[in-house]
């Protein structure tokens, strides 16, 4: 229960999802915690419920897509906790509107890049000097299987692909500062944006073909539909000294959609 003990860690997108359960998984393993999150109302009831159970954290508010806001809250954080150890660049998605290259509008490809790509750059670019100072630590940041594939959606593809990239580039540049950087690739996590999208699954209406096709994923991919929890042990050990040894990697928790191609049934 003291994997983390003594660290502090802030992590992005944390009112909900897999960031909060990671969040909550940090605190038990000892660490303290900040929460970056734009929406306040989660934020502070994702805090709230940690400190109730017993762990520290604060929530910030904030914009991971706009300087000033990240570099607020990374100071708030520091002056709260007074050090920083652990880094997860949490927060992203997709649009809807992320159609083919020739059709879709720029605004989308925009905002794509800035939530999925360039949070997690602002957040080290005010982070990393802090890591730097506190003698090492440990950035986790948040890639898909849909940045290693090819993929219908060409925004989001393009910036988790990059997050694989810049990820390689940050253990390179800080290994020699005790800092490690990997990235999580993970499958269909049932958070609650993914709950209210899909429910419980429990039917599926032969007659739509996106409702078809996840059927076949499931069937063919077992294990590529998880929980928060799930994503959170991996983020807990890739925050921890048991993670060590690792460092520029990609985890692909995505039960092997980005490593295998699988037509038809068991064989």
């Amino acid at each position: 229960m003291d994997r983390l003990k003594g660290k502090v860690a802030f992590l992005t997108g944390a009112g909900a999802g897999i960031a909060k359960a990671t969040a909550k998984a940090f605190v038990r393993e000892g660490a303290r915690v900040a929460l970056f999150e734009i929406d306040r109302q989660v934020g502070e009831r994702a805090a709230r419920e940690i400190v109730q159970d017993g762990g520290e954290a604060i929530f910030v508010e904030t914009d991971v897509t706009d300087e000033a806001s990240v570099a607020a809250a990374v100071a708030r954080t520091i002056e709260r906790f007074g050090r920083l150890d652990v880094m997860m660049n949490c927060a992203g998605g997709s649009l809807a509107q992320d159609v083919n290259a020739h059709e879709m509008d720029l605004d989308v490809w925009h905002k794509t890049i800035a939530l999925n790509l360039l949070h997690p750059f602002l957040c080290c670019r005010h982070g990393i000097p802090h890591m730097i100072a506190a003698g090492g630590g440990s950035i986790i940041n948040f890639a898909s299987h849909l940045g290693q594939i090819g993929s219908e959606r060409p925004a989001y593809a393009a910036a988790k692909g990059g997050i694989v990239s810049f990820t390689k580039t940050l253990a390179a540049l800080y290994a020699p500062h005790g800092i490690r950087a990997n990235a999580i690739a993970p499958g269909s996590i049932r958070t609650e944006r993914w709950l209210k999208r899909w429910g419980s699954e429990a039917a599926v209406d032969m007659s739509d073909p996106r409702q078809v096709e996840r059927f076949t994923m499931r069937r063919n991919y077992p294990f590529s539909t998880g929980e928060p929890d799930d994503i959170a042990a991996v983020a807990v050990f890739l925050a921890s000294n048991e993670s060590r040894m690792l460092t520029g990697t990609t985890i692909n928790a995505d039960g092997g959609r980005s490593s295998y191609l699988k037509v038809g049934g068991a064989s």
